[in-house]
């Protein structure tokens, strides 16, 4: 059994290297990686050690493995999964604008539904979840965890088990980004505006209109987020 633990948990720091040294560039999409003999040596780890961590890297659609020839890297963003995105958001210390953008997108793309639905469900609920909402602590720190909680409490509040699951691969992105989303007075200050509304049409029991408000925020938030200033760095 330790001998079995000990291979997992090598096999998840190769699987962290190769999809670090692929999103650094130094195997691009389309190129193959070295043979299994000779990455297993550079890696300092043994060969079945590699083959399980190529093997997840395969069902999450970073390699194209085939029995008796070096891999293939493949162009992730076509061929991944949520998977791939947890290790993107596990591997990379720094996000480009355009990938957050896209982030942000997906949520207002996703949020006005799951938040409806939720209202829609049992209104009581997500007035409970949204009552300490007023009180906030100023702080950065305090509006991103709140935010989150929100978010992933209504997906689950919806009653579709796939919204939590999509929310939940977003975590540590979310959690990096929101710390600097948050570190501006104008953002919070739009969020507690829109947990207010939020709160009124929800005490109405009013879906659509929850629906419609939660739209408008994220709308908000996107642009909010492009308005940073250009020092700024696209950090998450």
């Amino acid at each position: 059994m330790t001998e079995v633990n000990s291979i997992g948990r090598s096999s998840d720091m190769v699987e962290s290297q190769l999809v670090s040294s692929i999103l650094e560039g130094r195997w691009a999409p389309g190129s193959l990686l070295p043979p299994e003999r000779e990455l297993a040596a550079g890696l300092g780890v043994a060969r079945t050690t590699l083959r399980e961590a190529m093997g997840r890297l395969a069902r999450d659609g970073w390699l194209t493995v085939r029995k008796g020839q070096p891999a293939r890297v493949n162009d992730y963003w076509r061929e991944g999964n949520l998977n791939t995105l947890a290790n993107i958001a596990q591997n990379t210390d720094r996000f480009s604008q355009e990938f957050i953008i896209h982030l942000l997108e997906v949520r207002a793309a996703l949020a006005p539904a799951f938040m409806q639905e939720a209202v829609g469900r049992s209104a009581a609920r997500v007035v409970a979840v949204l009552a300490d909402s007023a009180d906030l602590e100023e702080s950065a720190a305090a509006f991103a965890l709140f935010d989150w909680e929100l978010q992933k409490k209504l997906a689950l509040l919806s009653g579709n088990p796939v919204y939590p699951l999509i929310l939940n691969s977003f975590d540590s992105v979310y959690m990096r980004m929101a710390g600097q989303y948050f570190s501006r007075r104008e953002n919070r200050q739009a969020s507690r505006s829109f947990y207010r509304r939020l709160l009124e049409t929800s005490m109405a029991s009013d879906a659509v209109e929850a629906g419609r408000v939660t739209r408008k925020a994220m709308e908000e938030s996107i642009s909010l987020w492009k308005r940073r200033p250009a020092q700024e760095a696209p950090t998450a």
